[in-house]
């Protein structure tokens, strides 16, 4: 299976090729997509992301994950959460988000087998 394409993306909206939810925030992975509901790990924006935020798309096998961090980069990623990452054998990209989704579209269409998670807000 490969990595979904992010077909668009603007302030609190994305759309994730053949999926028809409009998500907010979402998490995508090789063969699907879902929202990213922050209240399931309570992330917020500080500290941010956390590994529990990122087990659902590592144990879909991806060998990178992109970590969009909002429009004005508000949402942190903490260095225990890249770590984690690389323990597991992942590369991992953080980026803001339209430059993450820019990434992962040009990864997914490499045929990488990429996940990623994006917060289209802040």
């Amino acid at each position: 299976m490969s990595s979904p394409e992010i077909a668009s993306l603007s302030w609190g909206q994305m759309k994730v090729k053949g999926c028809s939810t409009t998500y907010k925030d979402c998490k995508v992975w090789p063969g699907g997509s879902r929202t990213w509901d922050w209240r399931e790990t309570g992330t917020n924006h500080s500290p941010g992301v956390q590994p529990a935020d990122l087990e659902e798309v590592v144990k879909k096998g991806v060998k990178t994950v992109v970590i969009g961090r909002g429009m004005s980069e508000a949402l942190q990623v903490p260095r225990a959460t890249v770590d984690y990452l690389k323990k597991n054998g992942i590369d991992v990209l953080v980026l803001q988000t339209e430059k993450a989704v820019e990434e992962y579209n040009a990864l997914a269409a490499q045929g990488v087998r990429v996940g990623g998670v994006f917060h289209s807000t802040c």
